[in-house]
């Protein structure tokens, strides 16, 4: 069985880097990543993907990325449930294994 993606789009927004309890860093990114195909109005849609970024991945993403920056993302698919007012919601994240920085002043990889 395989579990692998890879996405190339722009952030929604700045990565903004957070610390979890137990010291691992952390950023939550969504990456808006244009169909190659036009719908019946004869428009590209566009998807708006959650991405998990961990430890050195997150700390280089926020410090080298921002808002519109084009980036690769090659991860795996993950699902999780939360509960917010008494209801069950599930999500589908894509945690990076690797984030290749497009465009923008200082383009390179995070590994």
């Amino acid at each position: 069985m395989l579990n692998q993606t890879v996405i190339v789009g722009r952030l929604v927004s700045d990565p903004e880097l957070r610390e979890t309890d137990n010291g691992n860093k952390v950023t939550n990114v969504t990456i808006a990543v244009p169909r190659s195909f036009k719908n019946i109005n004869g428009e590209y849609d566009t998807d708006f993907v959650s991405c998990v970024l961990w430890k050195g991945i997150a700390e280089s993403t926020a410090n080298y990325c921002k808002k519109g920056d084009l980036v690769g993302v090659k991860g795996r698919l993950q699902t999780r449930e939360y509960e917010t007012d008494n209801e069950k919601r599930k999500v589908v994240e894509l945690v990076a294994e690797k984030v290749t920085f497009l465009s923008g002043a200082k383009a390179k990889d995070a590994n």
